[in-house]
């Protein structure tokens, strides 16, 4: 049986996992292109009242992803429903490559969607202002003294 064509916007990639010499079915999941992507993180984030929302884009910082976005919720079961509803209207859009860790936490303080080219960080407010990704992620670096500075 031939596998469905993909919806108009919609790329499909083959993933297939070197494995232990054992054959590994191939499996197709469709996902959508980065902007459709990115409008569907900022539409939820949104809808669901994430406080400060930030997009980074990591063009010539990394290949891991081309966009990370880092949000804040009120509580752990905030964050909890932001990747919750956030998955379902990605797979909704037609974008069936997103992951979650973290979610089963019920004190989650981070939880990380990996949605392939978009990674989303939803933090509660002290985990996020300890890790401080957005300095982390950010063009300019930080400046720092020198120990002959302080001498």
């Amino acid at each position: 049986m031939a596998a469905p064509e993909p919806s108009p916007g919609v790329r499909a990639i083959d993933e297939t996992a070197p494995g232990d010499g054992q054959a590994t079915p191939s499996q197709s999941a469709k996902i959508l292109p980065t902007d459709q992507l990115l409008e569907v993180v900022r539409r939820s984030l949104e809808d669901d009242k994430a406080i400060e929302p930030v997009f980074i884009s990591l063009e010539g910082k990394t290949d891991i992803a081309d966009w990370m976005v880092v949000a804040t919720g009120t509580s752990s079961r905030h964050i909890t429903t932001m990747a919750e509803k956030l998955l379902e209207r990605m797979k909704e859009a037609g974008h069936e490559a997103a992951s979650a860790e973290g979610l089963g936490d019920p004190r989650a303080n981070w939880i990380l969607i990996d949605a392939g080219d978009v990674i989303v960080h939803l933090f509660r407010a002290e985990t996020r202002a300890f890790y401080d990704l957005e300095k982390l992620w950010s063009l300019v670096p930080p400046t720092r003294a020198t120990a002959a500075a302080r001498a």
